[in-house]
């Protein structure tokens, strides 16, 4: 049985226990419908459903019916064979635009993924997240860091405030607000960091 089958059974077996708690009254329908995971409203679609076809009316029409939009198999088959027949050590790109040249219809992601389902074509390896988290300090007192930010913290005047903090604990060593962020704020707020 395969993964997707036997996730509809377990789905079809936990309506039918809740359904008979909801129908001998010691669950209410909202208490049902949390206890599946829904709200209200579709459980009481599934209700009516069940009431009219049984633990059939259970599964999704999505699910029970083909894709209007999936492609036939020979298509992709004439995909595949195309790309090992005249365009082997072609990448992804550059296949897609002659399959567009002559006629494709289907999108370059579309194309990609059956290639690659065909396994004439390798994913791309995975890219570096954008930002990496940094690896905090492990002993206080190894580390500093330092931030200003400008902020109206008294009612019509701009000050920065100037944090020089321990990386490890985040105790902070120092504020002071400064007219304008610099290097001789820089300076004062490690300096007081030091005589503490």
């Amino acid at each position: 049985m395969r993964r997707t089958e036997l996730l509809r059974e377990v789905r079809k077996m936990r309506f039918v226990e809740a359904h008979s708690g909801w129908h001998e009254g010691r669950l209410t329908q909202e208490e049902t419908a949390r206890l599946l995971g829904v709200c209200g409203r579709t459980f009481r679609r599934y209700l009516s459903r069940y009431e009219e076809e049984g633990q059939e009316g259970l599964m999704g029409k999505r699910l029970s019916q083909a894709a209007h939009r999936r492609a036939p198999v020979d298509e992709v088959l004439r995909l595949t064979e195309r790309h090992r027949r005249r365009h082997e050590g072609c990448n992804a790109k550059h296949f897609c635009s002659w399959y567009r040249r002559d006629g494709g219809a289907r999108s370059y992601t579309w194309v990609k993924l059956r290639l690659q389902e065909a396994g004439l074509i390798s994913k791309a390896p995975g890219r570096g997240q954008h930002r990496k988290r940094r690896q905090r300090s492990s002993w206080p007192g190894m580390m500093l860091h330092q931030d200003g930010s400008r902020h109206e913290w008294v009612p019509g005047a701009l000050w920065d405030l100037i944090v020089t903090m321990d990386d490890a604990t985040n105790e902070h060593y120092s504020m002071l607000f400064v007219e304008e962020e610099g290097t001789a704020s820089s300076f004062r707020g490690v300096r007081e960091t030091i005589a503490t």
